[in-house]
């Protein structure tokens, strides 16, 4: 069974939605390329984290890189906690525990790819 490949596709800034995150106050998403894209095996995402907000303890179904485009901010993996700035990359596996915190007085930016499937949100209670 032979496998279509998908068209090269060129998504403009412009036409992307942002969405404020349920889970997180001062978390708002922007699906860049996805399935709906023709994008068929990852989504990419852009999150915006603004000044002073913070994304409780949870976890996903499905391992995510990210790369942070702006700003500074603090991301806690498991039991440790990295204060990352542009130009850094972050591993989250499967089922890690993690959380965000903002605490400067200006807006972060990360890109987030995951691959498709179930990636629900677990708060960790």
């Amino acid at each position: 069974m032979s496998e279509q490949q998908p068209e090269p596709t060129v998504r403009r800034g412009d036409d992307v939605a942002y969405e404020d995150v349920d889970a997180a106050e001062g978390l708002s998403k922007g699906v860049l390329l996805g399935e709906e894209h023709g994008a068929p095996n990852f989504a990419m995402r852009r999150f915006v984290l603004d000044a002073g907000a913070a994304v409780p303890e949870h976890t996903n179904e499905v391992e995510h890189v990210q790369y942070v485009l702006e700003g500074e901010y603090v991301v806690g993996l498991e039991d440790e906690e990295y204060t990352v700035r542009a130009g850094d990359s972050i591993l989250v596996p499967a089922g890690a525990v993690h959380w965000y915190r903002n605490e400067g007085d200006q807006q972060g930016a990360f890109l987030c790819t995951v691959p498709h499937g179930d990636d629900e949100i677990r708060l960790v209670e």
